[in-house]
């Protein structure tokens, strides 16, 4: 019998796989693939939990975002109605600022109309006093005591329009 390489090729292809299975390499593979199975599956665990989790805080956040927004709303709607009030409030106070400012007006208004008239009297006084001085000096006769009179009449109504202007 004649040996060739193909026989000895198939002899060191049994002889390799023997020694594969004497060392138990095929076990420690699948040991080897069994735990990287493992692995993978617990990472894949891992992540929907993490998934979940994001999910949930997701959630919890979306909800504080809405219940900020409606607080926000609530803030600016408070905000704006104070305003309103204060607004309302110093309109009023403005108007009762300026019906006292007007009162004050009216009454210094009529404090110096009194206090002309009480000026035109005064000069109207004087000027009756002088008349009747000047009356009694110059009583000679009856003609110059009319013109005194009607000179002292004209005077007086002239002193009188320039304490009215």
């Amino acid at each position: 019998m004649t040996v060739d390489a193909t026989f000895w090729v198939m002899i060191s292809f049994f002889a390799f796989i023997g020694l594969l299975i004497y060392f138990k390499v095929p076990q420690k593979v699948k040991t080897t693939l069994d735990e990287n199975i493992k692995n993978i599956k617990d990472q894949i665990y891992e992540a929907d939990k993490l998934k979940e989790d994001a999910k949930n805080i997701l959630t919890e956040h979306e909800k504080k975002i809405s219940n900020s927004k409606t607080e926000v709303k609530k803030m600016i709607d408070k905000a704006n109605e104070q305003a309103e009030k204060n607004v309302i409030k110093t309109t009023q106070d403005f108007h009762n600022l300026m019906e006292s400012r007007k009162k004050n007006a009216d009454e210094r208004i009529k404090q110096l109309k009194n206090q002309a008239l009480k000026d035109i009297k005064n000069a109207s006084v004087k000027i009756a006093i002088e008349s009747v001085e000047k009356l009694i000096k110059n009583s000679l006769d009856k003609s110059k005591l009319d013109k005194i009179y009607s000179s002292s009449l004209e005077e007086t109504k002239l002193a009188l329009k320039k304490k009215s202007s």
